[in-house]
């Protein structure tokens, strides 16, 4: 007995389609059989009673007046092996047979009839004794009138054992096909529950945590892009938990440092005795690395926000010329120190207005910035450049000559946690919340970059006539500006995002 599941599904289908299929072949084969045969044997009999209703009608022209026993004669002439021949008056009485049987009624069969109506009749069923005949009558004709009715009469007996023997022999093949065919449908039920099977004993594994368990076997098709789709997921846990294991340390860290600095410059000023002086540097460091950890939490709130579908956005005009040049005022003291020289380059012929949160967008563009002067060498180069990709998308590039990323770690550099370096300090989600802030902008944010020969981020944004319908677009800033926020107001400090992936 197949155990209930898909195999057992697998194996009834099968079955059910054979099944069907071969009980419609094998009733239109014995229907077909039998209707040759019948036919066969019908059109003998007709094309035979015609010749003798042709010969008996000649025989009557010639003798009928001189022989009133011309019945005898005329069927011992036309009589068939195995057949009964038969001379019936109008009503089906028994004028002659070949067989000397006289039958005590009249015959009412259905070809009687019919052959008095002029026609050829025929006529199969069962007879008084339960023989199975054929009867054909056609009818006889003296002096322009159907008086007579030559009928011919014969077993069907040993037709129908042939056919029956050969219903069953069809049957036996069709049974034999119909095995072999769930013989081949188990193996195949097989050939997919088992791999079904093992995968789900190790997926069974994997969400119990033991993900360093994988799938094996070379597996085709749907299968083996499950199995391979299985292995790939288990492998991005073990990434996703170790890079979660080091954002917690490097979290843990970068939590530390300002805090151990507060601590103990807020110790130092309570004991007393410094002068005005030393108290300000004091309170301007207890004062910069409270602004750090707001940073470092806001950045992390912010990350909750949008893996949540909770980020707010005011929704305004925003030029965006005007915000890269706030944007380099905020990171220009930090880029002098390294002597990088920040450059903006407009290349669009007029004003580029696109609809979003200016303050969000900013955030996005201070980390860029931030993120290439961290990661630029002294004595080189930034460019923040502004282009027309078409008439609907504006697009900016932060361009710099730093270090450049690998191509191994190119493609992980947006993920959540992710650090190339954990010694230059962030917590990993700034190019992550950067990415799905543009993207909640309806844009797209693109990472090229070549070690040691710099990166180039781009960005892309929807130009404001292009937000609502033609004609529309103003009108849809104005509104939004007026009616204040689309998914309500949260702003985020500049400072906070000094702090990288």
């Amino acid at each position: 007995m197949i155990k209930k599941g898909i195999g057992r599904q697998i194996v009834l289908h099968y079955f059910i389609v054979v099944f069907v299929t071969l009980f419609m072949v094998e009733v239109i084969f014995a229907f077909a059989l039998r209707t040759y045969y019948y036919q066969t044997i019908e059109n003998h009999m007709s094309n035979h009673a015609t010749r003798t209703t042709d010969y008996f009608q000649r025989f009557v022209k010639l003798y009928a007046e001189r022989d009133p026993d011309y019945f005898t004669e005329i069927l011992r002439t036309f009589e068939l092996d195995n057949t009964e021949l038969m001379v019936l008056n109008r009503k089906g009485e028994v004028k002659a047979s070949s067989t000397q049987f006289q039958a005590d009624k009249p015959i009412q069969t259905s070809d009687v009839p019919q052959a008095v109506a002029g026609g050829v009749g025929k006529w199969v069923g069962r007879q008084a004794t339960g023989e199975w005949v054929m009867a054909v009558s056609t009818p006889l004709q003296v002096r322009g009138e159907n008086r007579y009715i030559v009928r011919y009469v014969t077993s069907l007996e040993d037709v129908n054992a042939k056919l029956m023997n050969m219903t069953l022999l069809s049957v036996g093949v069709g049974s034999a096909v119909l095995a072999l065919v769930t013989l081949f449908s188990i193996g195949l039920a097989n050939s997919i529950v088992k791999p079904i099977n093992n995968i789900r004993a190790v997926s069974a594994q994997m969400a119990k945590g033991k993900f360093d368990a994988r799938i094996k076997g070379n597996y085709k098709y749907e299968l083996g892009e499950l199995a391979a789709t299985l292995n790939y997921m288990a492998e991005e846990i073990v990434r996703s938990n170790q890079i979660k294991d080091d954002f917690i340390s490097s979290i843990s860290h970068e939590l530390r440092t300002p805090l151990t600095g507060i601590k103990g410059w807020s110790e130092t000023l309570t004991s007393g005795g410094f002068d005005p002086e030393e108290t300000k540097i004091g309170m301007q460091i207890i004062s910069k690395e409270t602004e750090r950890l707001i940073g470092l939490v806001e950045e992390m709130l912010d990350f909750s926000k949008l893996q949540q579908n909770e980020m707010k956005l005011v929704i305004g005009k925003v030029n965006l010329k005007e915000l890269l040049q706030e944007t380099m005022l905020n990171v220009w003291a930090k880029a002098e120190q390294k002597q990088i020289q920040l450059k903006l380059d407009d290349r669009a012929e007029r004003p580029v207005i696109v609809v979003g949160d200016g303050n969000r967008l900013k955030q996005v563009f201070l980390n860029l910035v931030d993120n290439a002067v961290k990661f630029s060498n002294e004595n080189s180069w930034i460019h923040l450049v502004i282009t027309l990709k078409d008439s609907s998308t504006a697009l900016v590039q932060v361009i710099d000559s730093g270090i450049g990323i690998s191509e191994e770690h190119l493609g992980k550099v947006s993920d959540r946690f992710f650090q190339v370096n954990h010694n230059r300090g962030g917590t990993g989600l700034g190019l992550a919340i950067s990415k799905q802030i543009v993207e909640l902008h309806k844009g797209e944010m693109q990472i090229h970059s070549e070690l040691g020969a710099g990166t180039t981020v781009s960005v892309t944004l929807p130009l404001l006539e292009m937000v609502g319908e033609a004609g529309s677009g103003a009108e849809t800033a104005e509104r939004a500006e007026t009616s204040g926020l689309l998914t309500g107001k949260e702003q985020m400090g500049q400072d906070g995002m000094n702090e990288d992936a």
